[in-house]
């Protein structure tokens, strides 16, 4: 039996904890009074609070979200399930506190309203913010409720199936909902569309991490020289590979090496000065080891 590391579990729970704070705040703020919503569960939990009063969304998101919270625990991981359901116990709540807690803070303003009906500041407030909360909560424990839960149900019941369709047919159906139920209302379908954009394009920053840099991957016939004038001037360690050209079946070498953005330019002008040099480089993300940003 696996020994449960406390340290470890209190980070994730601490993660969490934040994480749902941003997204329970950023849904609150600026979604929740301003007639559009986020995607997935929650958005389909906010279209119902429209039906009953603004501060159920909250209660309502507990409530979809739980059964996927203990079918994660059965059926995929108990202690994913265990740290989900407490995350979504901390967003759903979050926005029931907030409700109850920001007008008496904050009696005049207790959230953003959009002015003239301007509903742009709004949703890239709220893409941003509960963006950043998903993708603290995603890069930690691999799931924040609705869409994701569903999606590791069932890479578990079928690794092959195509997710990545689910949630977009999840957040089209939300989006359609909104524009039908705000009777078409053409401003809020588009903060719905932003909102979910902003929000998906910060989880994607947050899952990529911070040390993102650059590899370059280069075919030369003068190792020794490339090598150590790229550790020399750039301070970049390199791999030296042997490798076959299958068009002249010549015996090369590859030195692959990761830099930082501001080196490219650097690396170019060293690449130039070898003749024969073939190179290409790409992204890579989340640089694991002795790499500074």
């Amino acid at each position: 039996m696996k020994k449960l590391n406390f340290k470890e579990l209190g980070v994730d729970y601490l993660m969490s904890l934040i994480a749902g704070l941003l997204s329970g705040f950023g849904l609150y703020y600026f979604s929740q009074h301003n007639g559009f919503v986020p995607g997935g569960i929650s958005g389909l939990a906010f279209i119902l609070s429209w039906f009953t009063k603004p501060e159920y969304s909250g209660i309502f998101i507990f409530l979809f979200n739980i059964p996927l919270c203990i079918l994660l625990s059965i059926f995929v991981e108990r202690k994913h399930g265990l740290n989900l359901a407490f995350y979504v116990m901390i967003q759903s709540s979050s926005l029931v506190l907030f409700e109850k807690v920001m007008p008496l803070i904050f009696p005049e303003n207790p959230y953003y309203v959009a002015e003239a009906g301007n509903l742009i500041f709004a949703s890239i407030g709220a893409g941003c913010i509960s963006g950043l909360g998903y993708g603290i909560q995603l890069r930690r424990n691999g799931s924040s409720g609705g869409t994701y839960a569903i999606s590791a149900l069932i890479k578990h019941w079928n690794p092959a199936a195509n997710i990545a369709w689910l949630s977009f047919m999840m957040d089209c159906s939300v989006i359609f909902l909104v524009f039908f139920l705000a009777e078409f209302s053409i401003d809020r379908t588009l903060a719905t569309i932003i909102n979910l954009f902003l929000a998906n394009f910060v989880v994607d920053h947050c899952l990529q991490g911070s040390k993102v840099g650059y590899k370059f991957e280069i075919i030369t016939d003068n190792p020794e020289d490339l090598a150590t004038e790229i550790m020399t001037t750039l301070k970049h360690g390199v791999t030296e590979m042997n490798v076959q050209g299958m068009y002249t079946h010549h015996n090369k070498y590859m030195i692959v090496c990761i830099v930082r953005k501001r080196d490219i330019s650097k690396m170019m002008k060293i690449l130039k000065k070898y003749t024969g040099t073939f190179s290409s480089f790409s992204k890579v993300n989340e640089v694991i080891g002795n790499f500074k940003k």
